[in-house]
């Protein structure tokens, strides 16, 4: 190492003892003098701690190592659930309504297809009125003259065609509407995978 070097180390060493002693002066005693007369001495024998510790007097370097900054955990995603799907697995499982839509009738006669449509419309009759129990919202015939009275809920009486002014208003039934009166479907088992309408059956001899 040359004079030049030396020299410098010395110098770097010597500002860190005289710097550790201001501090350990402001700080109220000199607990912490023994550590600056340590960084001095490893200073002088240490190139690149001097630079460390000449860098962190000026404020280029942090001596605390960084914390490196924590990611948030990734959320699991939320199960699909098939609540939806409850009525229409049991409309498959009572009247086989899926596999009526899914079969191509094409090719099928009138009679063919009446038989079986009168059959799938008798059971999902029953599942219906045993598991939905629906009601008609503004009983009556197709035709007849209603009045929607002021204050009606939007979400059971929808007003269309001219529509001016405010309720009470006088039209036309042109659908009765539905509405469930009391809904009883069976929750499924947490394992069971809800998009299944009905399982596959395999029968073995």
């Amino acid at each position: 190492m040359d004079d030049t070097a030396i020299a410098a180390l010395v110098g770097v060493a010597a500002t860190l003892l005289v710097a550790g002693l201001i501090a350990s002066l402001r700080a109220g005693g000199l607990g912490r003098l023994g550590l600056g007369f340590a960084a001095a001495r490893r200073a002088s024998r240490d190139a690149s701690f001097a630079t460390m510790l000449s860098e962190s007097l000026e404020g280029k370097r942090s001596v605390t190592p960084a914390t490196p900054a924590l990611k948030p955990a990734t959320p699991a995603p939320p199960k699909p659930t098939g609540e939806g799907l409850r009525a229409l697995a049991l409309l498959q499982s009572e009247a086989r309504l899926v596999d009526f839509l899914m079969e191509d009738i094409q090719a099928a006669t009138d009679e063919q297809i009446g038989q079986t449509v009168r059959e799938v419309h008798r059971k999902a009759r029953e599942a219906l009125l045993q598991h939905a129990k629906p009601e008609e919202i503004l009983p009556g015939m197709e035709g007849d003259t209603v009045t929607v009275p002021a204050g009606f809920d939007p979400s059971r009486i929808r007003v269309v065609g001219n529509v001016v002014g405010h309720p009470p208003f006088t039209g036309t039934l042109q659908h009765p509407g539905w509405r469930v009166k009391d809904l009883k479907l069976a929750t499924p088992p947490a394992s069971a995978d809800e998009h299944v309408l009905q399982p596959a059956e395999v029968h073995i001899a």
